[in-house]
């Protein structure tokens, strides 16, 4: 009897050491997002000129790494990727005066790579970009 006893303790121990102390985290909606899309596009797009770490090339093509220009100029990136960029921009207090063609993505690719570049090397962006919001981009 005391075998039993001493059996019945033990599993109740054992399993009340394995879920005593630990918290289970839900993670919110955003931290469920699923980049891979948006990272695909960028990786046969954008890589050739803003590097796989974002950081772009001094003097040349900006960084999109830790960029105060997708922070605060939401629309005008969207548009620079679907129609194209030519002229000066300040990018982290730097400037570049360098081409970008359009790249002929559709909405639902240039929603999905900028939902990427906007969440990647340092940038935090919880307002995801949609494929809507992207399709009411003009020139």
């Amino acid at each position: 009897m005391k075998l039993l006893s001493f059996g019945f303790c033990m599993l109740f121990l054992l399993s009340s050491c394995n879920s005593s102390n630990k918290k289970l985290v839900q993670k919110s909606e955003f931290e469920k997002q699923d980049f891979s899309e948006g990272k695909q596009v960028y990786e046969d797009f954008c890589m050739q000129c803003h590097m796989a770490n974002g950081k772009g090339v001094p003097r040349a093509f900006p960084p999109l790494a830790k960029s105060d220009y997708l922070k605060n100029k939401r629309e005008a990136s969207i548009k620079a990727i679907k129609y194209g960029l030519s002229g000066s921009i300040t990018v982290n207090g730097k400037v570049y005066n360098s081409n970008m063609a359009p790249q002929g993505l559709s909405n639902k690719e240039i929603a999905d790579v900028m939902n990427y570049i906007t969440n990647s090397w340092g940038n935090k962006n919880t307002s995801l970009i949609t494929e809507e919001e992207v399709s009411k981009i003009q020139r």
